[in-house]
């Protein structure tokens, strides 16, 4: 695994996660509502600061874990 690998999949999860509390919010659960709504403007924060400054906290913590990716030699390895 790579760091925006990493990135990618732990931004999905969070959607995902998001999307449940927010399904759960409108079965008429007000925590869980705000909860959803709360992690969601988290996400979307985190996207433009990313957008703006071109740093993203995330991305740059999984780099220091797991380096970057290598996309060239990824392609060349599995064709």
């Amino acid at each position: 695994m790579c760091a925006e690998r990493v990135q990618r999949i732990l931004t999905a999860i969070m959607l995902g996660i998001a999307l449940m509390f927010l399904a759960q919010g409108a079965a008429g659960d007000a925590l869980s509502l705000k909860i959803g709504v709360a992690l969601q403007v988290f996400i979307i924060l985190m996207m433009l600061v990313w957008a703006f400054t071109n740093f993203c906290p995330s991305l740059w913590f999984f780099n220091k874990v797991f380096g970057p990716c290598n996309w060239n030699n990824e392609k060349s390895d599995n064709e």
